[in-house]
């Protein structure tokens, strides 16, 4: 006789991942996977497409030529995380990747309105587990901008990281990307 088995969740690799994403499964759904899971994001609505061109646009112009900008593509962390962020600026050149995804980002990008506690949870987890420097969520709800900064263990948080800086900038106020040569006003970013 066979022990019993409690039911348990069946983690996807990237690999498989992407397969089903080739044959279809995903089709007409904007979908991630974080940690072997299949999560399915809300439909960007009209704000939210705004400021993701509002942010790719001033990103391009704050960072020299020895990096780019994608949107809403994946990045592989590792064999479980293949995230899309709404904006990611890459070191390098676009055609360096033209045979698999980016493995990091110099500056990620989240636009939160209906996602906003995922956002500072569980993607600022991933992120920081995955060494990104710099996160920001464009808090279109808020009308403002959340600057995570350097990353740090905290087993507190669902990927068992952080970051250990927080800023909250206004409207009113301008950044500059660690990696970027320009500031970018907080106002250029907001729809």
């Amino acid at each position: 006789m066979s022990a019993a088995m409690e039911p348990r969740d069946f983690l996807l690799t990237v690999g498989q991942y992407y397969k089903m994403a080739e044959v279809g499964l995903f089709e007409g759904k904007r979908v991630e996977l974080i940690e072997g899971k299949i999560i399915e994001m809300s439909p960007a609505g009209s704000k939210h497409a705004t400021a993701i061109t509002l942010a790719s646009d001033s990103l391009r112009e704050a960072f020299s030529k020895n990096y780019f900008v994608r949107v809403q593509c994946p990045i592989d962390f590792n064999q479980r995380s293949a995230p899309e962020p709404d904006v990611a600026v890459i070191r390098g050149n676009v055609r360096d990747f033209s045979k698999a995804h980016p493995t990091t980002a110099a500056l990620i990008v989240e636009i939160a309105d209906t996602t906003l506690h995922f956002d500072r949870r569980e993607k600022a987890s991933l992120y920081a587990r995955a060494g990104i420097k710099e996160y920001w969520i464009v808090n279109i709800l808020d009308k403002r901008l959340e600057v995570y900064r350097k990353p740090i263990k905290d087993a507190s948080q669902p990927m068992g990281f952080s970051y250990s800086e927080i800023r909250i900038l206004t409207q009113t106020d301008s950044i500059k990307p660690l990696s970027a040569k320009v500031e970018i006003a907080v106002a250029d970013l907001l729809p």
